[in-house]
């Protein structure tokens, strides 16, 4: 990276970083082209995935869907399994909400795999993963795929002494066992 690029990506991390969502997709854009003519796949890749997330925020799911489309191809090409599981996963999230639940599981398997074979995947974004595919399984009325991830991820949450995290499993858990046909 440049220092006009790091100074940009900067920039934009600020904004998103203080809510200023409007301000952060207009540096982000600026920053991503920057990086584009630098090729700088890397920082390309993270880059755009901090612009999916903005979007998310936004409420603009297809531009988001798009930026988290190309991280994911960018992502497969670098180094580093556990910012391409974050990505993947997130790509899962935009398609599970615009209801392409297919390709969402898809892309939650590969991002459970990535975790899980990563020595060093913390458990919370483990635990976040698994979430996301116990949300999805219940969707898709797989109650006992659900059940399974649900305990899977209240433990992992405990763990990271999340108790958001662990209350949310066991409220879904209960909801599972008091209504087994959801």
């Amino acid at each position: 990276m440049t220092e006009l690029s790091h100074q940009l990506v900067e920039r934009a991390t600020r904004a998103q970083r203080e809510r200023r969502f409007t301000q952060a997709k207009s540096d982000w854009a600026a920053a991503i082209e920057q990086l584009r003519r630098e090729n700088a796949e890397d920082a390309l890749a993270r880059a755009l995935r901090a612009l999916g997330e903005v979007e998310r925020k936004l409420h603009n799911g297809e531009a988001a869907r798009v930026h988290y489309e190309e991280a994911v191809s960018l992502s497969r090409r670098v180094s580093d399994p556990l910012t391409f599981a974050h990505t993947i996963r997130h790509l899962g999230d935009v398609y599970h909400a615009s209801g392409h639940l297919q390709m969402a599981e898809a892309c939650y398997r590969e991002a459970l795999d990535e975790y899980r074979a990563h020595p060093e995947a913390a458990a919370l974004d483990l635990a976040n993963a698994i979430r996301s595919m116990a949300v999805l399984q219940g969707d898709l009325g797989k109650i006992d795929e659900a059940r399974n991830l649900w305990s899977e991820a209240k433990e992992l949450y405990a763990s990271a002494r999340i108790s958001e995290g662990v209350t949310e499993s066991v409220t879904q858990l209960a909801r599972l066992e008091s209504n087994p046909s959801i």
